[in-house]
């Protein structure tokens, strides 16, 4: 981008594993310069290589792009002067330990906030700040259990269906995070003063499912797999095709239903589609007739005919679809696109580093080489590895 938004920003980033890490990393995609803060043994690319048996280091790539890396030790006196030093630089910290930890560390916001008025402090948690839960562990799918999403999502006759761990860690965490950072940045701008944010992922699920409390209960959604969006409706579910593919009907309003009657080649008049009494036999002609021939045969009937009809597609074929490649060449699997986009603007996308830049980043806050050799080795004398000054250069 030519004048990224952020610009100018700086982000340290305390997090580890994938909400955290995200969040910032839609920072970083827009220009800000996000200091990633590891602890000087392990740090958050070992923990992910020895995740899944030292076969996944891709969680550290595809959530950490577009960062730099330090390493800071906070249980010592040398790490605690580094990392103070830095938070009075910074604009922005994102934290995603269990309430309490950051204190106990001597990082919370009250004592940030005291060297750094104007910081915007994010934690992020599964359960919150507050409340029974707040010290449990949780993972994505017991966010979107006690949230009310699970038990909305999946076929009435079987178990709910879990939707990947998009709503909860990324929508309901990563860009609910990444939101309360924004909006706090903008209020600094009229007081002076930073915020503390508390980001819950379970706070994320149920302020997404305001619609669906409504409606649930109601004849729009009377209960799990019965409703007009969660598969119950004939004309908004995915149907098998004769290869094994899918597709996905999202007939919904009455235009769209009439189209889709039609590329169907279904004779006689279009009946009332939203009469839940005709979804039986509705559902046993659609899946008849999408059985009969190809995926993307009927992708290329429904092409262009505004029936809300899409082949479903395996995450290894999307970006070989015409419209994605469209909008964004060159993207793929380790090159997923920023969103949105900025005009015709594209943000620089630079792979994840797990470079030491723990004294360049000293460094450029004026920093002095002894003081950094002074700093940099004492906060290393306990962890894997010596630092060096002046840093070497990566190849």
């Amino acid at each position: 981008m030519r004048a990224p938004p952020l610009q100018g920003l700086r982000v340290l980033d305390l997090t580890r594993l994938l909400p955290g890490p995200l969040a910032t990393q839609h920072l970083a995609d827009y220009g800000a310069e996000v200091i990633k803060v590891e602890d000087t043994g392990a740090g958050d690319y070992a923990r992910s290589m020895g995740a899944m048996n030292g076969d996944s280091s891709y969680f550290y790539q595809v959530v950490n792009r577009n960062k730099q890396s330090i390493r800071i030790d906070l249980k010592q006196n040398a790490g605690r002067e580094l990392f103070l030093r830095l938070v009075d630089t910074a604009d922005v910290l994102v934290e995603g330990f269990r309430p309490g930890v950051a204190e106990r560390l001597e990082a919370g916001y009250a004592t940030l906030s005291a060297i750094n008025p104007r910081l915007v402090y994010c934690s992020l948690t599964g359960y919150g700040q507050s409340g029974p839960r707040a010290q449990e562990a949780g993972h994505d799918i017991n966010y979107l259990a006690v949230s009310g999403v699970l038990g909305a999502m999946g076929p009435a006759d079987r178990p709910s269906a879990v939707p990947l761990n998009l709503v909860a860690d990324f929508a309901g965490g990563s860009l609910m995070a990444a939101l309360g950072i924004l909006a706090a940045l903008q209020g600094r701008e009229r007081t002076g003063r930073g915020a503390w944010i508390d980001a819950a992922m379970i706070d994320g699920c149920l302020s997404m499912m305001g619609m669906h409390f409504e409606m649930w209960g109601t004849d729009y959604m009377p209960g799990r797999g019965r409703g007009l969006l969660d598969g119950g409706a004939p004309f908004y579910r995915c149907y098998a095709c004769a290869d094994g593919g899918q597709v996905a009907v999202g007939a919904l309003e009455p235009g769209f239903f009439r189209n889709l009657w039609r590329v169907l080649g279904f004779a006689g008049p279009v009946p009332d589609h939203m009469n839940p009494e005709i979804w039986p036999d509705l559902e046993r002609r659609f899946a008849e007739a999408f059985a009969a021939h190809p995926r993307d045969e009927w992708a290329a009937r429904f092409a262009g005919q505004d029936a809300c009809v899409t082949a479903v597609l395996a995450p290894d074929e999307v970006w070989a679809d015409a419209h994605i490649a469209a909008r964004h060449a060159g993207a793929g699997v380790g090159r997923t696109p920023a969103a949105p986009r900025f005009g015709t603007d594209a943000p620089e996308l630079r792979p994840a580093d797990m470079t030491d830049r723990t004294a360049e980043v000293l460094a450029g806050i004026g920093m002095g080489e002894d003081e950094i050799r002074r700093l940099v080795g004492a906060n290393a004398s306990h962890g894997t590895r010596t630092l060096e000054w002046p840093p070497r250069r990566a190849s």
